[in-house]
């Protein structure tokens, strides 16, 4: 017998071991029989003390699963686990299995019903024992855990909007649930934080769903009938609250001020005018101007400067609200600190554009420039774009915003004073950053756009004779009418696209003209949206300029026919534009 013997020789020796004690056994049940043939077999001494064990386990380690059967290809498995072992192990699968319930079984109208009845049975247990162990967390504290099981045994909901957010409303909990917002525990409150975020994003329901019953009205009424009932609970001041409760040093709290700042969203998204309510009826405004003005850039702060351009968006009492609480002199504070340097990364980049965005919406109203000339903004963003870093672009659409309409007039005047011509028509004659190699004979679309409604807007508000104006009409003179044949070839590029989209529409008409279809005033409007984007805006607005310059200057108008001439021109196209631009904006302001 070798020393080491190999998996196939034990397995024989049992088998022949077996054999043994079954032909014993049939013999003292049959005695009428004759004697049964003995069968001998060796046996080390090792071995033979290994098999005194009553349960013949003789494998090493007592393995459990030594002597299974090998599969087709004579390959041996074990498990490396004895009888005993594997019997708990089962145990505790079996405790496992029985503690994950089948999730249609639970997402069934009783299944939800008891899960919002644990949660009602844990929040009592839970505020009982709190209360008559006020100094004792240790009494507490299993009442607690079972809250936290209880309150995310609910996430699961979000998956059946329809079924589930009825219930929900109904059964009386959304006021507990929303009171747990104020737990003294913050784990509890982030716990509910997370489920309400969950609960209320606005894609709920869409993966679960089968697809034959899906119906985005019926998910969306069920969305909304769960967003009043949480507004009915107050549910916004105490988010609000919990921004200044949680310590975002922390990952857990961190990651709550992102669910909160998710929740306003998702709120906003669902009932449009609770913006104003957010800022006029809590103290989200100052905590969100004063989250932005961090230092460092993370997620929340980039979070808190898209959710700011959001509320601005179409609000003018959200905009005025803004001034009041001193927004303008923040945010410049946070754009001056791209005067000198790049965002890091796209992140914060995004940040960036979310910032001077908002600064824009703020600026349609006339009070809000007032501030902005009194901070000082517009020097600020002079210097934006003399230093050429990646925020160039933002700080002129941030001009182009504060000098529009008659009540940018002022705004002109201190641009031109703070010698912010120089850097425009740097932008405009497509100079390059600082980190670009060379100049770019096309500037972005939307520079040139922003570019020229500030010369727009320079010929509307600085008056005749004034100095002002009279610098600005020298840039066209300069460099031998540089800048003047810049706007015929930005009109050029401009008449080319408009051309080709007119040929598009044109082909619309014609078709839909012969299937027998109507041209309404809906399919009018969006086919003039698309002339303007597709280049029509651009030259209204080169030609409103261009009037202006070859009017009030000889050498201009003399130097313009001639290039107008060599591209099959008149003076009397442009006048037809820029009356219409003219006619335009003077209704718009």
């Amino acid at each position: 017998m070798p020393d080491a013997p190999s998996p196939e020789m034990l397995k024989k020796m049992r088998l022949d071991s077996e054999g043994a004690s079954n032909n014993l056994s049939s013999a003292s049940q049959s005695p009428s029989t004759t004697h049964p043939k003995r069968v001998a077999t060796v046996h080390d001494a090792d071995t033979e003390e290994e098999e005194g064990d009553e349960e013949g386990n003789f494998a090493p380690g007592n393995d459990a699963d030594y002597f299974a059967e090998e599969d087709d290809e004579g390959r041996f498995f074990g498990g490396g686990l004895t009888n005993e072992q594997k019997e708990i192990l089962n145990i505790f699968d079996s405790a496992g299995a029985e503690q994950v319930p089948d999730d249609s079984e639970t997402l069934s109208p009783s299944g939800i019903k008891k899960l919002l009845l644990r949660l009602e049975r844990a929040a009592n247990k839970n505020q009982a024992q709190r209360s008559k162990y006020p100094d004792d967390p240790t009494k507490f504290i299993n009442s607690e855990a079972d809250l936290d099981a209880a309150i995310k045994a609910l996430l699961p909901l979000a998956q059946v909007p329809k079924v589930a957010y009825p219930l929900l409303v109904g059964s009386g909990q959304l006021e507990a649930l929303v009171g747990l917002l104020s737990h003294e525990n913050a784990d509890i409150a982030l716990d509910i934080i997370e489920l309400v975020h969950e609960l209320t994003d606005e894609d709920v329901g869409e993966e679960a769903e089968d697809e034959d019953d899906e119906d985005p009205e019926q998910r969306e009424a069920a969305l909304k009938s769960l967003i009043d009932a949480l507004l009915d609970h107050s549910v916004l001041e105490l988010l609000v609250d919990n921004t200044t409760r949680f310590n975002e040093a922390e990952e857990a709290d961190r990651q709550g001020i992102y669910h909160v700042l998710g929740i306003f969203e998702n709120f906003i998204g669902s009932k449009p005018p609770l913006a104003e309510r957010l800022v006029l009826k809590t103290k989200l405004l100052p905590w969100l101007l004063n989250r932005v003005q961090s230092k460092t850039h993370d997620e929340n702060r980039g979070y808190a400067a898209e959710l700011l351009s959001i509320l601005l968006q179409g609000s003018q009492p959200n905009r005025l609200e803004l001034g009041r609480k001193d927004g303008v002199e923040s945010l410049l504070k946070v754009t001056s600190q791209f005067r000198r340097r790049d965002p890091a990364d796209p992140d914060e980049a995004e940040f960036m554009e979310n910032v001077f965005d908002t600064l824009c919406s703020a600026l349609a109203e006339a009070e809000i420039k007032d501030l902005f000339l009194k901070s000082e903004g517009v020097d600020l963003m002079v210097l934006i774009m003399k230093d050429k870093m990646q925020a160039r672009s933002r700080a002129v659409k941030t001009l182009d915003h504060a000098m529009s309409g008659q009540t940018g007039a002022e705004v002109c005047k201190v641009f031109v004073e703070a010698s912010g011509l120089k850097y425009l028509f740097s932008a405009f004659m497509g100079k390059p950053l600082k980190k670009q190699k060379s100049a770019t004979q096309n500037p972005p679309p939307e520079d040139t756009t922003h570019t020229l409604g500030i010369l727009s807007s320079l010929f509307t508000n600085l008056p005749s004779d004034s100095p002002s104006r009279i610098r600005l009409l020298a840039k066209f003179v300069e460099s031998n009418y540089e800048k003047t044949d810049k706007l015929l070839d930005i009109r050029t590029s401009a008449q080319a696209r408009l051309t080709a989209v007119n040929q598009e529409i044109d082909g619309e008409k014609k078709a839909q003209l012969e299937a027998g279809g109507e041209i309404g005033s809906e399919e009018e409007d969006a086919w003039y949206l698309r002339r303007l984007d597709g280049g029509l805006y651009t030259l209204q607005t080169v030609d409103y300029i261009l009037a202006w310059i070859v009017m009030e200057d000889d050498g201009i108008r003399a130097h313009g026919l001639q290039m107008l001439n060599r591209r099959d021109r008149s003076f009397w196209t442009l006048s037809r534009h820029s009356v219409f631009f003219a006619t335009t904006s003077t209704r718009e302001n």
